[in-house]
């Protein structure tokens, strides 16, 4: 019966087929490089010095930039996608990657490093977390209720795989092929979803092209507030969206403040390079693969989306605190094997989102919640970069390196608490129009 389960998700994926490979490529291209651009970033702005302060704050003020423009951006995603279909915003998400990382290809020199800032910065308003919304938004539309835990298990997976490749070429390819390498693999995604991606939202007739170019800006601005007030009102009148909307918005206040500095703090610490981090990368990856593809379809039966939610929340609390109080340089290692455990969080918190939400909302809910996220991921770099600044400087007032990742891992111990107070399983986003187009459903 377990075994049923767990290939059921692997089955249930067989539609998304067109979905997943390109992704996979996006992904592959995107991990490739997070492990050598600590080393072309700190070279660029700091020559030959090992720690890097610029770096650190150019990068919180990266994410902080991000998060702002996020908060409005991906919930605005969410709606468009659930208007206008998942696949035009697919192409547009996946494609803004393709010119930063062409801009380090051709040089990296330290102004050529500011405009890659500046075009990423730009590419992750628009892609990051956006991608996964709306991907997971496309599975919800094909995949039936009960087995889209299992699926989004295997997404994440597939996600995880995607990121151990990534490492693994990044490890062995020589650092002048990396960025090419990569280029062509963003590339070759939104061509094969241009062609072979099909769409899974019936686009509804336009009924005012014969309006002034100046009305039908005014009613795309009145129906995005409308949209986003009734995302907003689905959110907040459902205990289930409402407490994991607290779950997100306090884990990624943690994971991501964790995630801004950890590559640097290691190098500064223990003066790991590209070698290092690709391991470190891997191990997560590879152990990710595992929990993700063959135990979260196990335990999801058992515990639920809401223990799995909580387990893996214990593992991000026990992976900060190793992090910040590292003692040797086999600790990190150490640390990165909880990474198999926790990053359960996000296939878990996908299947209660979309519990909780009727399937005309989709959508709008997965980005709202995500919406969420990005308020956490701009405000932890403010207390972040100078905190971490300060404990790796000499005027540090007591030597603890990591002390601001542990100070992170308080904010995922609160999130647990919200966690705790989850009951998943209950629907409680009714909406009538899900009652008439379930019989739809099931005779198509």
């Amino acid at each position: 019966m377990m075994f049923k389960d767990c290939v059921g998700g692997l089955k249930e994926l067989r539609p998304l087929a067109h979905l997943l490979l390109p992704l996979c490529f996006h992904w592959i291209a995107e991990e490739m490089t997070v492990s050598v651009l600590v080393d072309v970033v700190t070279s660029a702005l700091c020559p030959g010095q090992t720690k890097c302060s610029e770096a650190i704050y150019i990068s919180g003020l990266q994410q902080t930039v991000v998060g702002i423009f996020k908060m409005v951006v991906l919930p605005f995603l969410g709606q468009l996608a659930d208007e206008y279909g998942r696949k035009p915003l697919l192409l547009i998400t996946v494609s803004t990657s393709i010119f930063p990382f062409a801009v380090l290809a051709w040089n990296q020199s330290r102004g050529s490093v500011y405009v890659y800032y500046v075009l990423r910065t730009i590419s992750f308003i628009i892609s990051q977390g956006s991608i996964f919304c709306i991907a997971v938004a496309y599975a919800a539309d094909i995949i039936e209720e009960g087995n889209r835990a299992a699926a989004f298990s295997w997404i994440t997976g597939f996600f995880s795989a995607s990121h151990v490749l990534g490492n693994l070429l990044a490890r062995f390819l020589p650092e002048q092929y990396i960025f090419v390498v990569s280029i062509a693999f963003l590339i070759f995604s939104p061509v094969y979803m241009h062609f072979l991606l099909a769409e899974t939202v019936e686009q509804v007739p336009k009924r005012d092209r014969d309006s002034t170019f100046l009305t039908k800006i005014i009613n795309v601005a009145h129906k995005r507030y409308e949209s986003m007030r009734d995302a907003a009102a689905v959110v907040f009148e459902s205990p289930t969206l409402r407490g994991i909307s607290f779950v997100s918005f306090f884990y990624e206040l943690g994971m991501s403040g964790i995630s801004s500095v950890l590559l640097f703090y290691l190098k500064a610490v223990f003066g790991f390079n590209k070698n290092q981090y690709s391991e470190i990368l891997s191990m997560v990856g590879i152990g990710a693969i595992f929990s993700q593809i063959l135990v979260l379809p196990l335990l999801n039966p058992l515990v639920g989306e809401g223990g799995i939610l909580s387990l893996a929340l214990l593992a991000s609390i026990a992976y900060g605190l190793l992090y910040g109080l590292a003692w040797a340089s086999w600790v990190p290692y150490l640390s990165a094997s909880f990474g198999a455990i926790y990053i359960l969080v996000k296939p878990a918190t996908y299947a209660i989102i979309s519990k909780g939400s009727s399937s005309m909302n989709q959508g709008k809910t997965q980005g709202f919640v995500a919406g969420v996220q990005s308020i956490a991921s701009f405000l932890s770099p403010l207390a972040m970069s100078p905190l971490t600044t300060w404990f790796l400087s000499s005027t540090a007032p007591f030597d603890c390196k990591g002390f601001s990742i542990i100070v992170a891992s308080v904010s995922m111990m609160i999130a647990l608490c919200f966690a705790c107070l989850l009951k998943p399983d209950e629907k409680l986003s009714h909406d009538p129009e899900d009652e008439i187009e379930a019989p739809l459903l099931r005779e198509s």
